[in-house]
């Protein structure tokens, strides 16, 4: 099923009264959750009139309405514009008129912030998250919606110019979520450590919907905090971070006997210094798993689950995706040699 809201819909149906998200004290459940969307996306469609393709931006700092939101926007037929909590209004402003957003969700403490943006944009409408939580459960039946639908914009950083709106399908989130999920053995059993920022590709793509359609816990952090992350992982079975992390960590003088329990440490965005993947190892006993991605594509390689994981490489293409590497100046493709992963029969 490649419509990202018809599997979280699925997805809830098999794991209801299972928690979802911690984040702090607080427990969802995957009902919860999934309730919080519907209710989001009738309120969409009978107060904001949304159609099916208009654009609904969220620019909220890591909480669990986020992803409330995230899927109640799917689920009514909308496309989710994920914004960079720490842009400024004037940045934020560009995004929305860019995209022609109808509607934006926001905390309450940015008041002023998304006061200038009706101004400038008259016809934007603003929904206060802190509201989700007080809306009444309906009932929701599964869209018809194509895999091929725009599911999600987000804005690259810029590097070239202005942001560009990097423009990505039901199919493509699913179909990579599933690829990862499956590649990486996320079971419904897992325990996922989520301290990355939810807005970017990391957070949102790899984080996020890997955890939710496997049917995974999260323990939701506000922010990297490494004392709290080193405290938790005697409860949880996996990490996904960036080089920092990893990093930070190794000075946690708990971090050997906290990750005994772990199964998978996984490490993205920047490239992992070759000596953290050796001093991670001869702490905590587990090699690093590093993969690449790009916002514009999701993930495209990644180290093997089973096999040798090499220091300062990204690994072997997904299942599903070709890669071609190319000679800088004249683009001439250059000779790639396989390297299989290993048999059933050499991991034992």
């Amino acid at each position: 099923m490649n419509n990202l809201a018809n599997q979280f819909t699925e997805v809830t149906k098999e794991n209801s009264n299972k928690t979802a998200i911690f984040w702090g004290e607080d427990k969802f459940s995957f009902d919860h959750a999934h309730s919080i969307a519907k209710c989001l996306a009738k309120r969409l469609k009978v107060e904001f009139e949304l159609q099916p393709g208009d654009r609904v931006a969220l620019w909220l700092k890591n909480c669990p309405e986020f992803v409330f939101s995230l899927f109640g926007i799917l689920l009514g037929e909308g496309v989710v514009v994920s914004i960079n909590s720490f842009l400024t209004p004037d940045e934020v402003g560009y995004i929305v008129e860019d995209c022609g957003a109808k509607v934006i969700i926001s905390e309450a403490s940015m008041g002023k912030e998304t006061s200038v943006l009706v101004n400038n944009s008259p016809g934007l409408n603003v929904i206060e998250v802190e509201s989700l939580n007080r809306m009444d459960s309906i009932d929701y039946t599964l869209l018809e919606q194509s895999p091929e639908d725009l599911a999600l914009i987000i804005y690259t950083s810029g590097t070239t110019g202005r942001s560009k709106g990097a423009m990505l399908s039901h199919a493509a989130l699913a179909s990579n979520s599933e690829t990862l999920r499956q590649y990486w053995k996320f079971t419904s059993e897992d325990v996922l450590i989520h301290a990355l920022p939810i807005f970017h590709t990391h957070g949102l793509f790899v984080a996020t919907n890997v955890s939710l359609m496997a049917g995974s816990s999260c323990i939701f952090m506000p922010r990297f905090d490494q004392s709290h992350i080193v405290d938790v992982m005697p409860k949880a079975t996996v990490l996904m971070g960036v080089p920092t992390f990893y990093v930070r960590l190794l000075n946690e003088k708990k971090l050997k006997q906290a990750a005994e329990n772990m199964r998978l440490f996984v490490s993205g965005s920047p490239p992992l210094l070759s000596e953290t993947h050796r001093n991670w190892q001869e702490i905590t006993g587990h090699n690093i798993l590093e993969r690449y991605g790009m916002t514009e594509t999701n993930m495209n390689t990644s180290n093997p689950y089973h096999g040798e994981r090499r220091a300062g490489t990204v690994g072997l293409p997904l299942p599903g995706v070709e890669v071609k590497i190319t000679e800088p100046k004249t683009g001439k493709t250059l000779s790639l040699i396989h390297i299989s992963e290993p048999t059933r029969q050499e991991r034992s």
